[in-house]
């Protein structure tokens, strides 16, 4: 079995920062990508950005030069540093994986979702 752990969400006024992390644990064979969603209230999930196995980083506009996603290989872990964090930052942030993950002697490819961490930035 697979599991998502994210971590480090809070409340945090306008201009702090937060680091999350997401731990991925389980039968995994290999990471293709892993990455940080969040969901606002009334709003759609969206990814904010995302990190490949080779290292390659994708930010969504509004989050670009205030947040960067890092990668612990070895620890299967993938980090999101946010700075200069703004009250439309707030929102339920997911840990997403493209994961190649094994049963037995099978291997097969599937996305995971953790549970959502909760960062609340203040005005």
């Amino acid at each position: 079995q697979v599991q998502l752990v994210e971590s480090g969400g809070d409340l945090v006024q306008a201009g702090g920062s937060l680091r999350l992390s997401c731990a991925a644990s389980g039968s995994i064979f290999s990471i293709n990508a892993m990455g940080w969603y969040r969901q606002a209230p009334g709003k759609q999930r969206e990814l904010v950005a995302a990190i490949t196995s080779g290292g390659d980083t994708n930010y969504t506009d509004s989050v670009k030069g205030r947040f960067t996603i890092s990668s612990d290989n070895a620890k299967n872990t993938v980090y999101l540093q946010m700075s200069s964090l703004k009250p439309e930052d707030t929102g339920v942030y997911y840990c997403n994986g493209d994961l190649v993950v094994f049963l037995s002697i099978v291997k097969y490819r599937a996305v995971y979702w953790g549970q959502g961490t909760q960062v609340t930035v203040s005005s």
